[in-house]
C-alpha cells in the first residue's frame, strides 16, 4: 500500500501523522511511505529522518493524488477536502458531530473515513482519543491560569494563591480521562478543586485514589449551578463518543460566575460543553463574553507538538500498520474496534452518532464490508 502523510495546515498545528518510527515499521512491512516536505519539523523530525527511515519527500499536491492511504491528526481542512478521491482511505481526528460541512464534503467526496476518536477498546475506552485527552486535560488548568492573568483579560489571581492569600478554585465538569488529568495538574499547582461527573461509581473511584488531591461532587442541574457561582476557572470536559457535547453552563448562567472568571471548553472539538463556546486558534484563544474569558482553542495538543506526537503515535501505530498490511475492509471486518472508528465510506455515514447529530441517514457500516 502507498501511505501519505501531509503536513499538517490547521492554525498552529505542528504535530504529524506519521513518525519516523512509524515508517521504518511500515517499510518493513513492505508497503511504500510518502512523507510531505517539512511535515514533522513541526515535532521534532526533520525530512532526513524520514528519508533515513525509508520514505520519500513529496509535495501536498502528490500525498493527495497518489496515495491510498492518508495519515493525519486533525481533520481535513476544505483545500485538503477538496482533493480527497473517491476510495481514499484518510485515516485521522474528525470529530464530525457538529462539523457540517466536513461531513457534507467527506461524502461528496467518496472516500472512506476512519476516525481516531471512535475507535474503541474492549474496556470500552477510545485508545486513541485518550493520549490527547491526556494531553489536554493536562494543559487545560496551564492555560486557564494564563487566561486568568489580568493582562489577559482574568481576574488576576495566581492558582497557587500566596502566604495569607487563597488558591483558586477551580471546577471541572466531567470525570474522565480529560477531567482527571485537569484535576490532578491544577491541584498540583496548588488550587482548591472540585471534579464533578454524574457517574457516582466514576466519583467513588476517583475519591478512593485521589481523595487527598482534590474533592468530588455528583453532577446535575442544580449543583452546577450552584458550584459555578463560587469559581475562579471552569473546565469543560465532558464526552460523548462521536456525538455533540452537551451543554452544561448555558448563556444565562454567566450572570452567577464570578466577573473575569475562565471557562476553558476541552469539548469544542465536539461542539463544547458551554452554551457560549466558539472554537478559537492559538493566534487568538480567548475570548470575552459577559465578563466571562473564554479559553475555545480546539487543537490544545497541537502547544506541545513533540509530546503530543510522540503519545498519539505509540496507539496509532497498531492501527495503522493493521489497515496497510490488511486493507480496511479485513481489518474491519476483523476487528470491531477498528469498525467502529469508520465514519464515512462511499458517501454513506457510518456512525450512528453523526447521523444523529447531523439528521442524516446511517448505514450500518456491516452491511458495506462485502459491497
Amino acid at each position: 500500500m502507498l501511505v501519505g502523510c501531509p503536513k499538517e495546515i490547521k492554525n498552529h498545528e505542528y504535530r504529524v501523522g506519521l513518525t519516523p518510527s512509524i515508517v521504518k515499521s511500515l517499510v518493513i512491512d513492505k508497503h511504500d511511505v510518502i512523507i510531505e516536505q517539512n511535515a514533522g519539523v513541526g515535532s521534532g523530525f526533520s525530512d532526513d529522518n524520514y528519508i533515513e527511515a525509508g520514505a520519500r519527500i513529496v509535495t501536498s499536491t502528490e500525498i493527495f493524488s497518489d496515495a491510498e492511504m492518508i495519515v493525519k491528526v486533525k481533520e481535513p481542512q476544505q483545500s485538503e477536502r477538496a482533493n480527497l478521491n473517491s476510495g481514499q482511505l484518510i485515516f485521522t481526528y474528525l470529530h464530525l458531530a457538529s462539523d457540517k460541512d466536513q461531513t457534507s464534503e467527506l461524502i461528496n467526496s467518496k472516500a472512506t473515513a476512519i476516525a481516531y476518536e471512535t475507535i474503541t477498546d474492549t474496556d470500552g475506552t477510545l485508545p486513541l482519543l485518550a493520549p490527547m485527552s491526556e494531553i489536554a486535560g493536562r494543559l487545560a488548568p496551564q492555560m486557564g491560569a494564563w487566561a486568568l492573568q489580568k493582562a489577559n483579560g482574568g481576574s488576576g489571581k495566581l492558582l497557587a494563591g500566596a502566604p495569607g492569600v487563597i488558591p483558586v478554585t477551580v471546577l471541572i465538569i466531567g470525570g474522565g480521562v480529560v477531567g482527571t488529568q485537569a484535576a490532578l495538574i491544577a491541584s498540583g499547582m496548588g488550587a482548591t478543586v472540585t471534579l464533578m461527573d454524574n457517574s457516582i461509581k466514576r466519583l467513588k473511584y476517583l475519591d478512593e485514589i485521589f481523595h487527598s488531591r482534590f474533592n468530588t461532587n455528583f453532577s446535575s442541574e442544580e449543583t452546577i449551578e450552584k458550584a459555578i457561582k463560587s469559581a475562579d476557572m471552569i473546565i469543560g470536559a465532558v464526552l460523548v463518543p462521536g456525538a455533540e457535547a452537551p451543554k452544561l453552563v448555558s448563556r444565562s448562567q454567566l450572570s452567577l460566575i464570578k466577573k473575569r472568571s475562565v471557562l476553558v471548553d476541552v469539548a469544542i472539538d465536539q461542539g463544547g460543553c458551554f452554551e457560549t463556546s466558539s472554537a478559537t486558534t492559538h493566534d487568538n484563544p480567548i475570548y470575552n463574553v459577559d465578563d466571562i474569558i473564554h479559553y475555545c482553542v480546539a487543537n490544545m495538543p497541537g502547544a506541545v507538538p513533540n509530546t503530543s506526537t510522540l503519545a498519539l503515535s505509540h496507539a496509532t501505530k497498531p492501527f495503522i500498520r493493521e489497515l496497510a498490511n490488511k486493507g480496511w475492509k479485513k481489518a474491519c471486518s476483523e476487528n470491531q474496534h477498528l469498525l467502529n472508528g469508520l465514519n464515512i465510506h462511499d458517501g454513506n455515514v457510518t456512525n450512528r452518532a453523526v447521523a444523529k447529530a447531523q439528521n442524516l441517514n446511517f448505514v450500518d457500516p456491516k452491511t458495506l464490508l462485502d459491497s
